[in-house]
């Protein structure tokens, strides 16, 4: 585990300017807030900014703005649905537009660029695309200014320079804060640094090679050298803390459709040696196209899949990725184009190479990449999955016990749901035998609270830079927070927090905290419309019941759900809302994901909203699992009258209580 701080004379010695004499005065652009890096975080800062009221620009460094969101991760992972909030919800909302639902949380790519640049359209959001970073002025620990080069001509004058107030950095790889001379963390840190458990060194049966692959060119003949893909490194203590990052790969888009499949083809630099050890690998194993052997088939709508990384040898290129997190631009590149090339060849040797079963070489053929996806990109994903790479050193640093609960904050300003998530982090030899290493999967509790200064630099170092994207955290609870939707989260609440700080004229770590938190809960989708009332099965001044009712844990919305066998057809659950704002709004039940046996066939609601009148339906919740179950629009009063009571008298089977959600509609 490194730990940087990078004075600004470091990095100008790293990414050299032109002497200011024989260049031409930089182009310069002022504004309230500057956002730089168009990930998902980035638009959704950005449109959030606008919506504050402040003047905003968005630079992108690249082509395409949504990072991985619309770059190839269409199996958006959750963890649980309660902990996506605002603009991120909202977002996820206008997928379900799309396919006429009410959410969607799988989607392909194509589909994700149209609902991300909507919040772009809709604010008419000034953004610069093919501009890259190579100087922060820093005075009294504020950033003034940002000079951009030109990311396609480097060499190209004038530069860009951008003035601002407050600066946001929703870049993967934190490349602003480090050219403000912030502290920040690369690798891995031992267990004992922060007395946790699941970080540094991991030796995993997942993602794992079966025993007894030799790791040696020629079979037994260790002068033969490693096959490719082995790193030199040598087995440190369970927990050991290294400066090594976990594996990078691209989340593929492809198609069984014959009429929009495009096949595999062989790269330019295809190298057949490359997958030896795949093909080693195989001859111990039953290799099949739904095994544990190659690849997560992610279905998504459109008989489409995005293909993540699974298995001993799959689309991770495992310790390739050394160089990345403090590369140079052109060294960056060069990573990104190896992880291209691997990546197709790994696709061509899986359809042509011999050393793959005949079967397997036939079922993997049956897929291609989309033609309708990344049209401009020969149909390849355009984000490299950078999973990991800086990581803020800030005024508090998330470690394994706030996702476990065991520590917890008093400024959330967003929350994570997701396992503590490790990709391999290198591929050695142990005992003679090849082994990956740094697989983590710890998965199993709550959604919990992310710390507003986890996203604030110490406040010694720079007072108008927030960091939603590299939080503050130590590599495993990194692993938990690095999701898309919590990026989007966090974008929003940096951006209102930036608003605010011009506002009170204030540093961002002295900001009113309370009063961001209010605005985020208050104005979720920063428009002034009416938020909607969620109550869930752990509210207890919101709720009543009858029966037996047992506390369960699984697919539930939020911490823990209700569940009652209702044999003697007596047990009732009844969520009380509390409408301060009088409308009409529609109620929604959510489905946990349970088995059909443990579900009833159909559930009774009684409805009591405007008037104390009440209305009675039936629903069947087995054909909605993991979703809202729409029960209907209602008008409602102001106050705690009304209620939305599960009735088990009238239902047949076993019955469940979760959350209820009133959504309004006007």
């Amino acid at each position: 585990m490194k730990r940087f701080f990078l004075s600004l004379s470091l990095t100008l010695l790293i990414f050299p300017a032109q002497k200011a004499a024989s260049a031409p005065a930089p182009t310069v652009k002022e504004v309230d807030i500057c956002v730089y890096g168009g990930t998902s975080a980035g638009v959704v800062a950005a449109y959030s900014a606008h919506q504050m009221g402040k003047s905003v620009i968005l630079i992108e460094p690249g082509k395409y703005l949504g990072g991985m969101t619309t770059g190839g991760l269409g199996m958006t992972d959750i963890g649980n649905k309660y902990a996506v909030t605002g603009l991120a919800r909202l977002f996820y909302r206008r997928i379900g537009d799309h396919y006429g639902k009410f959410e969607q949380w799988t989607f392909p790519p194509s589909v994700a660029t149209k609902a991300m640049n909507r919040f772009v359209d809709d604010a008419d959001l000034d953004v610069v695309y093919y501009r890259r970073i190579i100087q922060a002025d820093v005075q009294n620990k504020r950033i003034t200014s940002i000079t951009l080069e030109d990311s396609k001509a480097p060499n190209e004058k004038p530069h860009l320079q951008i003035k601002a107030k407050q600066f946001i950095d929703c870049t993967y790889e934190g490349d602003l804060m480090a050219r403000a001379g912030v502290s920040y963390f690369t690798g891995r840190e031992s267990n004992e640094t922060y007395d946790e458990t699941l970080n540094g060194v991991q030796m995993s049966v997942w993602h794992q090679f079966p025993d007894g692959v030799d790791p040696y060119r020629i079979e037994g003949d260790p002068t033969s050298g490693y096959c490719w893909g082995i790193n030199d490194n040598t087995l440190q203590p369970k927990g050991s803390g290294d400066n090594l990052i976990q594996a990078y790969n691209f989340r593929l888009c492809v198609t069984d459709v014959p009429e929009n499949r495009r096949p595999f083809e062989k790269p330019a630099s295809y190298d057949p040696t490359r997958y030896e050890l795949l093909a080693r690998a195989m001859k111990k194993m039953t290799p099949n196209i739904d095994n544990y052997l190659l690849f997560n088939w992610g279905i998504m709508p459109d008989n489409k899949y995005d293909v993540n990384n699974r298995g001993p040898l799959s689309t991770d290129m495992i310790g390739m990725n050394y160089e990345y997190p403090e590369g140079d631009y052109a060294t960056r590149e060069r990573i990104w184009n190896e992880h291209v090339e691997y990546t197709k060849g790994l696709l061509y040797f899986l359809t042509h190479d011999e050393r793959v079963p005949e079967s397997l070489r036939k079922d993997v053929a049956r897929f291609g990449w989309a033609k309708d996806e990344f049209t401009d990109n020969d149909n390849f994903p355009t984000q490299l999955y950078v999973r990991e790479a800086r990581r803020l050193n800030g005024e508090y640093i998330m470690t394994q016990k706030n996702c476990q609960g065991e520590e917890t904050v008093g400024d959330a300003i967003g929350m994570a749901a997701y396992g503590m998530d490790s990709h391999n982090c290198q591929r050695i030899v142990v005992n003679g035998m090849v082994k990956n290493e740094g697989d983590v999967q710890y998965h199993g509790f709550p959604p919990y609270p992310i710390s507003y200064k986890s996203i604030t630099p110490k406040r010694e170092e720079c007072v108008n830079l927030l960091v939603p994207v590299c939080v503050s955290s130590t590599h495993i609870a990194f692993g938990s927070i690095r999701m898309e939707p919590v990026f989007m989260v966090l974008g929003q609440s940096a951006a209102v927090a930036s608003a605010l700080a011009i506002d009170e004229g204030k540093s961002v770590q002295e900001i009113d905290v309370t009063n961001l938190r209010r605005i985020l809960r208050e104005n979720p989708y920063l428009d002034g419309t009416t938020p909607e009332i969620l109550v869930d099965d752990t509210d207890i001044d919101k709720i009543a019941r009858q029966g037996a009712w047992t506390k369960r844990f699984g697919a539930h919305y939020k911490t823990s759900f209700l569940w009652s066998d209702n044999q003697d057809r007596k047990a009732s659950f009844t969520f009380m809302p509390i409408v301060k704002k009088p409308g009409r709004y529609n109620v929604r039940f959510y489905c946990t994901s349970l088995t059909d046996a443990e579900m009833a066939e159909e559930m009774a609601f009684e409805i009591a909203a405007k008037g104390g009148q009440s209305k009675q339906i039936k629903v069947q919740p087995r054909t909605h699992k993991g979703e809202w179950l729409d029960l209907g629009t209602y008008d409602f009063e102001k106050g705690d009258q009304s209620y939305i009571k599960i009735m088990g008298n009238q239902s047949k089977g076993a019955i469940f209580a979760d959350a209820i959600l009133l959504v309004p509609t006007n």
